[in-house]
């Protein structure tokens, strides 16, 4: 029953005395948007007024916007990557934050082939904590009834590594999985998962999606809701349900669990869930799976489910028509917007249409700036320009710039956010791109100057036989389960009798697998959410019947530059027609969780 209305809420009526004060945190929050900033300024320029960083730039104490915005310059993670490898290497003076730094975060984004890494202090668990708090309280004003079931949600661990200085770095949602924020959280009758922590932690992928997989089908009736964070990992689901269903329906009918799963914590939890045989619910799981049609699975075998909760936005969208026949066309709801370096805000209408997700920045989390974003700019906006939070422009891009408690200072996120109106005093945003990314199937971002290197690399193994690459480009095919990269080469042969074989252009697949940056690799290695990268080799002159279809349809035959991406259908319709022979990496490129020295 909805609270009385001394705690209701201009969002709508909270579903209980709990949400309202979270609904009203919002309120606050959003309705001082600038005062907020400017205190969470002052606060982060106080406390780490006696950094190594700081004081280079002789603030002399000052917290105010106007002496930051004109000592302090914008920078990219390059700039700041000596001092990070200083805290890394084991320097423990105040460099970046007065406050300890408890660990590194290792972003999706890259740094010369590597994960770059995000130094963060204990306190910002409690940050995110914060907006994780107010996720629930907001989608109960959209979806009644969700205190009575459960979440299917697909959460996994990745692997960590330790710095040199003994710091472990690991993926944000990691950190988050494993610390007692997430381990011991209060029991909430509004966000109960069906999978267990154990399976949630175990490290083997395999093992965490079975146990994670058969929990769920235990509890198919319970199930309101469906996810997982980003929606290439709900249909990576789907997919290990139907080449698994077999043995879980087998485990559910003898109620004994799959030798394979042998990490004594998770068999030891999964023992009092399978506490006896069940013949008939894996009678159904087998009629519902052997079928050949599996559109609407998801509503199939979990018939309660209100809504998917996934990440649909960006590189994610184009997965929203594979979502749409699993689920039946179920509502996607993407409820926050977070990264490695902050989290920034929630989406206060999670239950809309796909195309219409727009986050409300919480001012609370960090100092926020916006560069305008010119596309066809040749050089960088001088920092001068930015724009504070209350100040930006409906209707306008911009690339984020972020002043975090963990001290980074005027830094740039790499993310593009399009204005599209307020609420109360608080900007919403819609995630446009991540600047420069070419290529995106899961956590992948890869960009075209790695993409242009690793074609290089992958085309001198066709110098034997006197063959170069004239043209290519590329698009992530999503269609298949896991996705995968699909290069389009037009190759040019000196000796027209002499061209690469097949076994010659497969090696130059896995070659420039192994030339992109280790979150691909890991993707691919380890989590198995990307599949073999494709060459397509197309007939001579494709690429010219490229740019004359371009110039019919308006471009410059002077500006024209080749495409490293497509995803225009008729451009990509045009391109397979002339496809001449296909190949695909032979074997797994080489990955470890271990830094490159």
């Amino acid at each position: 029953m909805a609270v009385e209305s001394i705690l209701s809420s201009p969002l709508g009526p909270p579903a209980c005395e709990k949400d309202a004060k979270a609904l009203q945190f919002v309120e606050e929050m959003t309705r001082n948007a600038d005062s907020v900033q400017e205190n969470v300024l002052a606060q982060i320029l106080t406390r780490n007024a006696e950094t190594e960083y700081l004081k280079g730039f002789n603030l002399n104490g000052a917290t105010d916007r106007e002496t930051f915005k004109s000592k302090i310059p914008m920078v990219t993670y390059e700039d700041l990557q000596p001092l990070i490898q200083r805290i890394a290497d084991g320097d423990r003076s105040p460099i970046l934050s007065s406050h300890p730094v408890s660990e590194f975060l290792t972003s999706s984004g890259t740094s010369a082939g590597e994960r770059k890494l995000m130094p963060t202090i204990k306190e910002e668990l409690d940050r995110r904590q914060l907006l994780y708090s107010l996720l629930m309280p907001v989608m109960n004003l959209y979806v009644k009834g969700l205190d009575k079931g459960k979440g299917l949600y697909f959460l996994f661990i990745k692997s960590e590594t330790e710095t040199p200085g003994g710091l472990v770095a690991r993926p944000v949602l990691t950190s988050y999985y494993k610390s007692e924020h997430f381990k011991t959280r209060p029991h909430d009758p509004y966000n109960v998962y069906t999978s267990p922590n154990e399976a949630i932690l175990c490290p083997d992928s395999f093992q965490s999606m079975y146990t994670q997989m058969l929990c769920g089908l235990y509890q198919r009736e319970q199930v309101l809701r469906v996810g997982a964070v980003f929606a290439s990992g709900l249909l990576r689901a789907i997919r290990f349900l139907q080449l698994n269903w077999h043995q879980l329906a087998d485990d559910i009918r003898t109620g004994s669990l799959n030798p394979k799963v042998t990490d004594p914590s998770v068999r030891e939890c999964m023992t009092r869930m399978m506490s006896k045989p069940d013949p008939e619910l894996a009678d159904f799981i087998a009629r519902e799976c052997s079928e050949e049609n599996w559109e609407g699975i998801i509503t199939r075998i979990w018939p309660n489910t209100k809504y998917l909760d996934v990440i649909v936005t960006g590189a994610m969208a184009q997965y929203i028509p594979t979502l749409d026949y699993y689920s039946g066309g179920l509502p996607k709801a993407c409820t926050m917007y977070a990264s490695s370096e902050c989290y920034f805000g929630l989406n206060l209408n999670p239950m809309c249409k796909p195309s219409e997700v727009s986050y409300t920045i919480m001012p609370n989390m960090a100092y926020f700036e916006f560069l305008p974003h010119e596309p066809n700019s040749t050089r960088d906006s001088p920092a001068r320009r930015l724009v504070d939070l209350a100040d930006v422009e409906i209707g306008k891009e911009y690339e984020l710039v972020i002043t975090t408690y963990a001290g980074l200072c005027r830094y740039r996120v790499g993310d593009i956010l399009r204005v599209t109106g307020f609420h109360n005093s608080a900007p919403q945003f819609q995630f446009i791109r991540r600047k420069n990314v070419l290529l995106s199937i899961d956590s992948d971002k890869t960009d075209e100057a790695e993409l242009q290197a690793a074609v290089e690399n992958a085309s001198r193994l066709l110098r034997e036989s006197n063959t170069s690459v004239v043209e290519y480009t590329s698009y992530a095919d999503t269609k298949t389960i896991p996705g995968h990269y699909v290069i389009y080469w037009e190759l040019l042969g000196k000796d027209s009798g002499e061209s690469p074989s097949g076994r010659v252009l497969d090696r130059c697949c896995l070659a420039m697998e192994e030339s992109l940056n280790s979150v691909y690799r890991q993707c691919r290695v380890a989590d198995n959410s990307i599949g073999p990268l494709e060459i397509r080799v197309v007939r001579n002159g494709t690429f010219e019947e490229l740019m004359d279809y371009a110039i019919s349809r308006g471009a410059s035959i002077n500006q024209y530059k080749v495409p490293r991406c497509v995803s225009f259908t008729p451009i990509m319709e045009l391109l397979d027609s002339r496809v001449v022979s296909t190949h695909f990496s032979p074997s797994l490129p080489r990955w470890t969780p271990e830094r490159r020295r």
